[in-house]
């Protein structure tokens, strides 16, 4: 079974109920959030006057979901990650090299609906399909 973490695209695709998000959540032994992608979400939804905080803290409460741990391993990580990028000329979002980060320490393939996950040769991604309009 899969070990997940989701990004926050991939957190948002479970809130909006989407089958391919909920099917991979469904085979996961474990779904794990990071605080980077938890300030994300929370920073979206302040901008939406903050009333889904309580969405998140019951998805947090469930037994198979737990926040991962960030520390001086995690930043190892981030600074591999983003030499490899630089040299190989990819750029892609800071915080998603800490997401990145985060999956390569705690063994975890990362949930995202974002393709530039893709770039980082270190982590194992869940890639979702475009959701429909």
């Amino acid at each position: 079974m899969t070990r997940l973490l989701l990004d926050t695209s991939g957190l948002s695709a479970i809130f909006q109920g989407r089958p391919e998000a909920l099917e991979a959540m469904r085979h996961a032994s474990e779904v794990c959030l990071n605080p980077v992608v938890i300030g994300e979400v929370l920073a979206g939804w302040m901008k939406r006057g903050g009333r889904y905080e309580a969405d998140l803290r019951e998805f947090l409460s469930a037994p198979r979901v737990r926040v991962v741990e960030m520390n001086e391993e995690t930043g190892r990580h981030y600074a591999a990650i983003h030499d490899s990028l630089r040299k190989a000329g990819t750029p892609v979002p800071t915080n998603d090299i800490w997401i990145a980060a985060s999956a390569m320490q705690h063994g975890l393939t990362v949930l995202t609906a974002d393709r530039h996950f893709g770039l980082i040769k270190q982590i194992i991604t869940e890639t979702l399909p475009p959701s429909s309009p």
